[in-house]
């Protein structure tokens, strides 16, 4: 059995190929760019790709090869129930809500006016979003329905750049501030308001659309749960000083005694429905219930080293550290011996 990698920077690969040598696993480096993959990847019975939303490459075809390789009988991590949906939060809401998830209430329209209609009835505040971005970007608090008005006609006319430099650069001085980057960051994210990212020039503008969703208040942190096949962990996120959003603001709590044992059942409950082989939900609180904001795929591994322990599939705790990554692998080649 040998597995395709392909070795990314800031992604799961590393971790991937370190407990390939670990325990023995064949595994052969593979380039996703290139124009022959399928020809690279015919001695081996699975790819692993960590691909990134801000990869300018792997936005425009990392879904198209992964769906393409099942189509052919190849397994994939990660597959196409599992990443089709990825940085994309108008997909994410069509899919909770055929599985009648508990998400947040949601709103997408692609007509102006039916828009504006909607602005005029509804209360405020709400959240606004754009269907892309992570770490809480393109992600702001309405407060008004004037404010409301302003961003849809924006939508349906000039558009949002998939990158915010104004943003990212208070970002990035709030987490200077915090000594949790450095000065270079700091610059980088003066240069960028005269050079986009690459991948904000791939993606254009985002427009034709508007997205809202309800404004959940008196949360000061939101919770992440992350499942694994049959494994779970979580971490708690406090929200940034003087804000409401709580991705990316590198505050994060883990002890056991944070989270609702119910949160984390539910959490099964969806990934089993979603057929998914790893997500992670976001969920804030009304009341006693936890509302799902969105999911992705993708995490950042430096934010989860911290956690105590894990649950398994039939809510047991154990204690002590544990590696998500094996667990992909394993997962992967399990499903290699099933289809065999």
């Amino acid at each position: 059995m040998i597995i395709g990698i392909q070795p990314s920077k800031d992604s799961f690969s590393d971790r991937w190929i370190d407990y390939c040598e670990k325990t023995h696993i064949h595994w052969n480096p593979v380039n996703c760019y290139k124009s022959n993959i399928i020809e690279q990847l015919s001695g081996c019975d699975a790819l692993m790709w960590h691909f990134s939303q801000n990869s300018p490459k792997a936005i425009l075809f990392a879904k198209q090869l992964i769906y393409s390789l099942e189509t052919c009988g190849k397994k994939v991590f990660p597959n196409f129930h599992t990443c089709w949906h990825f940085d994309d939060k108008v997909g994410q809401k069509y899919l909770l809500e055929t599985i009648s998830a508990p998400l947040v209430s949601t709103w997408v329209f692609y007509n102006k006016n039916e828009a504006f209609e909607w602005a005029e009835k509804t209360g405020f505040p709400k959240v606004f979003k754009l269907r892309s971005g992570a770490s809480s970007q393109n992600v702001r608090l309405v407060k008004t329905r004037q404010q409301a008005i302003k961003l849809i006609s924006k939508s349906f006319g000039h558009g949002f750049p998939a990158y915010d430099p104004a943003d990212s650069l208070k970002e990035r001085w709030r987490l200077y501030r915090l000594d949790k980057t450095n000065f270079r960051d700091l610059l980088e994210g003066v240069a960028r308001f005269a050079i986009p990212p690459p991948y904000a020039k791939v993606r254009g503008h985002e427009r034709g659309y508007i997205y809202f969703q309800e404004f959940i208040a008196d949360n000061d942190s939101d919770v992440r749960v992350i499942v694994i096949g049959d494994k779970a962990f979580a971490i708690k996120r406090m929200v940034r000083e003087n804000d409401f959003r709580a991705s990316g603001s590198g505050n994060i709590l883990y002890d056991r005694s944070l989270f609702d044992e119910n949160t984390i059942r539910l959490s099964f409950t969806m990934a089993r429905k979603l057929k998914v082989q790893c997500v992670a939900f976001d969920f804030v609180y009304q009341g006693n219930q936890p509302l799902v904001v969105e999911i992705s795929y993708g995490f950042s591994p430096a934010g989860y080293f911290s956690c105590p322990g894990y649950w398994d599939g039939e809510m047991n705790w154990h204690e002590g550290k544990f590696d998500p990554y094996g667990w992909m692998v394993e997962n992967l080649i399990s499903s290699i011996q099933y289809k065999t």
